[in-house]
């Protein structure tokens, strides 16, 4: 990771080579996680552009020392959430990164009442930090309601307790971000064919499939969920990039971020049970790559979908 981020950090690397803040020891890190996801509300404004509501939050430790982007958009999402009507849920977001966190400063999330209709309600948030947004995003909520019902199959996936884990790969590595993905992560991810924590695809594809789940129980609460898989997915959305042009984190000075972030909830989710992450990437040019996903549940139902642009820079390219 390079100072020249436009964002909060994306996925960190867990490789031996990657430079990495003092690892921090959290006995329970979904629990700690879900302590940072209290925001604080500090401000009672009309909802205005002028005077927007306010909230605080402060953010996960993490071994690259800055402030992980999915964390924020999990943030933004949850104090949106605060001030729709009861009985909405965020049904999509459109985010932009803007500028790195800083792990020590409290985020400040402005939420603007663009819109309350029958139905819908739109919100707009921005993450502060140091009198300045790091992330602004706008989200859209909907009250449960009927209508047409389709959606894409769950390809065939091996079942999740049969492919290895970070736990697997990384738990003998003694190294502050291989611990941090093996041991102190909230969520516990499985890559079908293997991972790039430690070196490139032996066949580079544009496409991957990743199961993953919260490493716990998360309760009932479907904003919450939703809004944690959006901290989740954050790690992976550009390793389809990575796998096609047969790089891994490790490789020797890669500078990787996330630019901006869509996602689309069609269903319920749990984020305490396994979901298939089905990934591709469609183009890589100019030093950014477009990622794309769709999320299954274990039985097959289409939850979501994401798409992410992200800088992917090689220095020789």
């Amino acid at each position: 990771m390079t100072s020249e981020h436009p964002e909060t950090d994306s996925a960190p690397s867990p490789g031996p080579t990657s430079p990495a803040a003092p690892a921090v020891q959290v006995p329970n890190p979904l629990g700690h996680l879900l302590e940072v996801l209290q925001l604080e509300r500090v401000g009672d404004g009309d909802g205005s552009a002028a005077d927007p509501e306010h909230f605080r939050g402060v953010s996960v430790h993490q071994p690259t020392g800055r402030v992980y982007g999915g964390q924020v958009l999990a943030q933004a999402v949850l104090a949106a959430g605060r001030t729709v009507p009861d009985g909405r849920l965020p049904h999509s977001l459109h985010g932009y990164f803007l500028r790195p966190g800083d792990l020590g400063v409290p985020i400040d999330l402005a939420v603007e009442r663009l819109r309350d209709g029958r139905s819908f309600s739109a919100r707009r948030t921005h993450a502060i930090q140091h009198g300045k947004p790091i992330l602004s995003m706008i989200a859209s909520f909907q009250e449960e309601q009927g209508g047409i019902e389709h959606s894409s199959p769950m390809p065939d996936a091996p079942d999740p307790e049969t492919v290895p884990s970070a736990l697997d790969v990384l738990g003998g590595i003694d190294h502050p971000i291989a611990r941090f993905w093996s041991h102190h992560s909230a969520f516990e991810l499985r890559h079908v064919g293997g991972s790039l924590y430690l070196g490139p695809d032996g066949e580079p594809k544009d496409h991957q499939m990743v199961w993953m789940r919260a490493r716990g129980d998360v309760g009932d609460d479907q904003l919450l969920h939703r809004a944690l898989m959006a901290y989740a997915c954050d790690q992976v959305m550009l390793e389809p990039i990575l796998r096609e042009a047969g790089i891994a984190w490790v490789t020797p000075g890669i500078s990787i971020a996330s630019l901006d972030h869509a996602m689309w909830w069609h269903r319920d989710v749990r984020v305490d049970e396994w979901l298939l992450y089905v990934q591709s990437a469609s183009s890589a040019q100019g030093g950014r790559g477009l990622g794309a996903a769709r999320v299954f549940a274990q039985d097959g139902t289409l939850v979501a979908s994401i798409a992410q642009e992200g800088m992917v820079r090689l220095p020789a390219l």
